[in-house]
């Protein structure tokens, strides 16, 4: 995500041209402003800070997982009206505008790939990497054939203590199971393009 003040000393043209033609030079969606995402987030963070909340705290006050808490203020998923509503008690610095986007604007849910260079999340990339064979050859086994869904789906990131007393941290995924079909051509209602 490009930062509001990254976006400030790097496009000057900005004020001179307009957000839609300073769009082009950022971002190959045409239905998002990168620019417009970017200081909406940089606002958003702030209001939390300024609250003092943790995201735990935040997603508590919100009935959320932290993770969906934290997307919710990346820019990352949609906010919903009840939601709206208890975010706004919960950050009152949040600009009505703001707020208004998060529920209207539908998030382009992406990544910069430069984001792997960033250690932490390189070594949670490189765990489920790592381990992915034997997480499929579990989930096979226990529910067959088929897929973990990242969109029915809930994420949530807390910590434990160890048996020596050390910081341990517990990312737990809650997909649910979406089986592959088999393509029969009497279930299929829609006519073939080779009709």
């Amino acid at each position: 995500m490009l930062s509001c003040s990254l976006i400030r000393r790097s496009c000057g043209i900005a004020q001179q041209q307009g957000p839609s033609r300073m769009m082009g030079a950022m971002m190959n969606y045409s239905s998002v402003n990168a620019s417009e995402v970017a200081c909406r987030v940089e606002r958003v963070l702030a209001a939390k800070a300024k609250s003092g909340l943790s995201y735990d705290e935040l997603a508590n006050k919100l009935g959320v997982t932290n993770t969906y808490c934290a997307q919710l203020m990346l820019g990352q998923a949609k906010l919903t009206t009840a939601t709206a509503f208890k975010l706004f008690e919960a950050l009152p610095e949040l600009m009505e505008d703001d707020l208004q986007a998060m529920q209207e604007q539908f998030p382009m849910r992406s990544f910069d790939k430069n984001i792997l260079k960033e250690p932490n999340v390189y070594r949670t990339y490189e765990a489920i990497t790592h381990y992915g064979e034997a997480i499929k050859s579990i989930i096979n086994e226990q529910c067959g054939d088929g897929i973990m869904s990242a969109i029915d789906f809930y994420c949530d990131v807390g910590t434990v203590t160890g048996k020596h007393g050390e910081k341990r941290v517990v990312i737990t995924f809650n997909g649910k199971f979406l089986p592959f079909i088999e393509q029969s051509a009497d279930d299929n209602e829609v006519k073939s393009p080779r009709e």
